[in-house]
């Protein structure tokens, strides 16, 4: 069992390099693909009016599971629970900017529902099990304890269509921070959505 203090980051962590595996990004339109959520209704980010923040993340740890062997030693793998609580302390803030927020991970939903519960987090985690959302947008990816993670990066998107990438993101508590400040710099021009 790790003890392991997911919420506090090693201070020798390697810092993630821009490999411009996600300039791709903005302008496309997200596939109409219904993802399973914790919520226990599906979500198709496309369909969404307004903005919305989807915040991509490798994997949440959990205090009674030990990290995958090496997990530390690459560039930004860890930090899922400080962005995840990040977002959860910044969520009042982005709603009253007129966007919603999701996290997306590769991990089942309920391993997801887990992570929600233990941290309080006030929005949706979506789970992308079988990579087909992030195939169908070429998402930055790499293999870690035998399977496919999803390389960290936010996405602000509009009416389904991404306006705004944040990759690399590091560190990653402070990611929430960084979206927040760019949602209250860019403002949306059409009428804000809140559903």
């Amino acid at each position: 069992m790790s003890d392991t203090n997911l919420q506090n980051l090693p201070d020798n962590l390697p810092v993630p390099e821009d490999d411009g595996a996600s300039d791709h990004l903005p302008g496309r339109i997200l596939p109409h693909l219904p993802l399973p959520s914790t919520s226990g209704e599906p979500v198709t980010l496309s369909g969404l009016r307004g903005r919305t923040v989807v915040y991509c993340y490798p994997m949440t740890g959990r205090p009674d599971r030990d990290l995958p062997e090496g997990w530390d030693a690459i560039p930004g793998a860890r930090g899922c629970t400080p962005q995840s609580c990040g977002f959860r302390d910044h969520h009042g803030e982005i709603r009253g900017l007129g966007a919603r927020v999701f996290g997306l991970s590769s991990q089942s939903t309920g391993y997801q529902r887990e992570a929600a519960e233990r941290l309080g987090l006030p929005f949706e985690l979506l789970s992308d099990e079988g990579l087909a959302f992030a195939k169908s947008l070429n998402l930055p990816t790499f293999e870690a304890d035998g399977t496919t993670k999803i390389k960290r990066l936010t996405l602000v998107v509009d009416d389904g269509r991404i306006e705004k990438v944040f990759y690399p993101v590091f560190p990653p508590g402070e990611n929430a921070g960084e979206v927040t400040a760019w949602l209250s710099q860019h403002p949306r021009t059409a009428g804000l959505e809140r559903t």
